[in-house]
């Protein structure tokens, strides 16, 4: 062998593992930040502001444990397909499904006696979280958990000792929050597919979910538990508390896979989402598509540095501003207008809108980063406006929340035409955006007369006066932009009402009644 040939085959031999051992942004995300104190964040499986976020439930009606997760936390009560990331409110945690082995138990119980339930103990040295996979071994039960999920559709994979007596939970009435159930009902297709639907008054007023879930290995024996009345074999149930169970008899570390699609619009909307994103049975195959979409998304920064701590800590703050807002809309199009009609649309659909909380900073990140989505979102704001009456505020699975202040779709829209993101119909966003400011909701009828919000006529009076203010200035700007110049200056002039509760005596923004300032 000649020396050049050697000395390149050897260049070869360390050059290789060194690439393929060189992290990758999507490996700097830690699912678990956040999970901990105050930050309710969950650890689970979901795609860039996908429609499915499959993950562990181990509380519920906790403000800590929002997202329906905390790390805190010793038991979990299984595994459902919706959550919040970081919100101050709880809701959603829809169509849980938990393994167990054993005794059949079809109530969650209680975390201080997991045996009173379907509950499981686990730890989080056997625990493990990465962008779009989740894992967990269940002590109580000796099965091993993975999650993972396309945009519409979670995957799960379990893998269970050898019992004869092995099982899945399949719970409708349990969520991360006591919601009343205004409806539901289940369907055992056959041997492998449940469909079914839950229809929840929680934080959103009404929210719809229809879902379509598949296994791998037909079950032996079924039944479903309907407000409390066991029913073995029944093949369907309406209305109230439901609970199905599905048996089977497992031998030593056999996986059982399922795939359940969900939808807003209806079982053929889930069944069809399911079809067209995972139409495979390959779970690793849909991890590392995950994996991969991840990796794209958050690789559109990119940082240097020597520091590996700082650099899981931003691709995993990069990572938690994709998880939301959340796709409503079906793989087909259709979508769960706020009108609660069903609507066909080629723009996509989009839920979460927690915009008191984002329209300062995400907003404008997704602006830079993700301009072809800010793009649909705003047109899916507008037709939140023509279907509902009004942009939104904090809105949830096609429900007005009317939580928190300002209405902060309006610098949302105006920042993205400053960025120049324009293929949105400008002059009805501004129509939109001026119907906002003319409500006479949350002190906005004080606000317009008097220049400011009295501090005995409304709560948190200085932070509306302050944030409307801010919201009026975006209009005058867009106003002045499509040239509807006596508009602009209406909206400038507003603008300048945050300087009616200026206190050049403290350089404070103070409440005001009785024409002074309050005190303290």
């Amino acid at each position: 062998m000649k020396l050049s040939t050697f000395l390149s085959f050897v260049l070869l031999v360390i050059v290789l593992p060194s690439c393929k051992d060189k992290k990758q942004a999507v490996d700097y995300v830690d699912p678990f930040i956040g999970t901990g104190g105050h930050g309710h964040t969950y650890p689970g499986a979901s795609m860039p502001f996908g429609m499915v976020q499959l993950s562990p439930d181990t509380r519920k009606d906790s403000w800590d444990g929002c997202s329906g997760y905390h790390y805190s936390d010793k038991t979990i009560m299984g595994f459902s397909h919706t959550h919040l990331s970081g919100t101050g409110i709880g809701d959603y945690g829809d169509i849980r499904l938990m393994p167990t082995t054993g005794e059949l138990m079809l109530e969650p119980g209680f975390e201080e006696n997991p045996a009173s339930g379907y509950r499981s103990f686990f730890s989080h040295e056997k625990e493990k979280a990465e962008a779009g996979y989740y894992q967990v071994w269940l002590d109580d039960y000796q099965i091993k958990a993975e999650l993972t999920s396309s945009q519409r559709v979670g995957m799960h994979r379990y893998t269970f000792p050898k019992s004869d007596s092995s099982h899945f939970i399949l719970d409708l009435y349990e969520g991360v929050t006591t919601d009343k159930i205004l409806d539901a009902w289940l369907k055992i297709e056959n041997d492998s597919t449940i469909s079914g639907y839950r229809r929840t008054k929680g934080w959103a007023n009404d929210q719809h979910i229809y879902f379509y879930a598949v296994f791998s290995k037909p079950f032996t024996r079924f039944g479903i538990a309907h407000n409390d009345k066991h029913q073995p074999m029944q093949t369907f149930a309406q209305g109230g508390s439901i609970v199905a169970w599905l048996d089977y008899s497992t031998n030593t570390n056999e996986s059982i896979l399922v795939k359940v699609g969900i939808s807003a619009v209806d079982v053929a909307g889930a069944k069809n989402n399911l079809s067209a994103e995972v139409p495979h049975w390959d779970f690793d195959k849909q991890r590392n598509l995950a994996r991969e979409s991840w990796n794209s998304e958050l690789n559109k920064i990119s940082v240097d540095g020597k520091s590996e701590r700082d650099k899981t800590i931003f691709y995993t703050a990069l990572y938690h501003t994709l998880l939301a807002p959340n796709l409503y809309s079906d793989v087909d199009g259709r979508y769960r207008g706020h009108d609660r009609q069903i609507h066909l649309s080629q723009n996509n659909a989009y839920t979460v809108f927690s915009l008191w909380d984002t329209f300062r900073a995400l907003h404008p990140l997704l602006n830079l980063i993700e301009p072809t989505r800010s793009s649909e979102m705003i047109r899916h704001m507008l037709d939140i406006y023509d279907k509902g009456g009004l942009l939104p505020v904090w809105e949830l699975a096609a429900n007005e929340t009317q939580c928190m202040i300002g209405y902060h779709a309006v610098p949302v829209i105006a920042d993205a035409w400053r960025a120049g993101i324009s293929d949105f119909d400008q002059h009805k966003a501004l129509k939109a955006m001026v119907k906002s400011a003319r409500q006479k909701l949350h002190g906005l009828d004080a606000y317009q007369h008097l220049g400011f919000i009295p501090a005995d006529h409304e709560s948190e009076s200085v932070s509306k006066t302050l944030e409307y203010a801010y919201d009026d200035w975006c209009i005058a700007e867009l106003a002045r932009a499509l040239g509807y110049n006596d508009l602009a200056d209406t909206f400038y002039l507003r603008a300048q009402h945050y300087k009616n509760l200026y206190d050049p005596q403290t350089q404070f923004f103070r409440g005001r009644q009785n024409g002074g300032f309050i005190d303290p």
